[in-house]
């Protein structure tokens, strides 16, 4: 690897947009549904429940729009799990980072997630935001409960798997953010999710894995 750095754009307007969209109506979700849990107190109860509601739906239909534009334009292949490098990377963030050792994986346009970001990112979007929307959309939907056959459920049980969701949220949220923080500067990850331009080792050897196959 040679110490050169070059410049390459790597996220989309759309991929910009998506990511700073989720991750102020995240921020706004935990703040108001902690507060109508009786967590804290920011907004009032009835504003925070409202703000929740709105920010809420509008957060699914973007997040259906998301997934509709990744398959479109194929980018759901970003997220496709491997197992090559894996422990390389996890190596890499458990004992080599501290070292400062040189990260494992390189960027490169047909691969902008790294093994264990793959795995994190899938597990975000397939299982994680999809049962938060879900929970919510029904919490939301109490008063039509009976209608729709649904008087089965237990609200206290669905409240509380919000609640965990919730938390899971936070925790990802967290680490998240250290990791940004993990590039080859402080800011490098973060000045590159609003320009779309990631610096990259110049003459950097891409593994299999990464190439695009036809």
């Amino acid at each position: 690897m040679t110490g050169k750095m070059i410049r390459i754009y790597l996220y989309s307007k759309f991929e910009r947009f998506w990511h700073w969209f989720q991750a102020v109506s995240i921020i706004l979700l935990l703040l108001t549904g902690f507060e109508v849990h009786g967590t804290i107190k920011l907004f009032g109860f009835k504003q925070a429940v409202n703000l929740h509601n709105i920010i809420g739906l509008t957060w699914l239909g973007i997040f259906l729009f998301f997934v509709f534009w990744m398959f479109v334009t194929l980018e759901y292949r970003q997220y496709i799990p491997t197992s090559k490098k894996l422990f390389e990377v996890a190596r890499h963030y458990a004992y080599g980072i501290f070292k400062g050792e040189p990260h494992p994986v390189e960027k490169s346009l047909n691969a902008k997630h790294n093994p264990m970001q793959r795995l994190t990112y899938l597990g975000l979007t397939a299982i994680l935001l999809p049962f938060q929307m879900i929970t919510g959309l029904l919490y939301w939907g109490y008063n039509d409960w009976s209608g729709l056959g649904l008087s089965w459920m237990s609200l206290e049980v669905l409240a509380l798997l919000h609640l965990i969701g919730g938390f899971a949220l936070l925790i990802f949220f967290i680490i998240h953010v250290y990791m940004v923080t993990t590039g080859h500067t402080l800011t490098a990850h973060v000045a590159a999710m609003f320009s779309g331009w990631e610096e990259v080792h110049e003459e950097e050897n891409v593994a299999d894995w990464e190439k695009k196959t036809i």
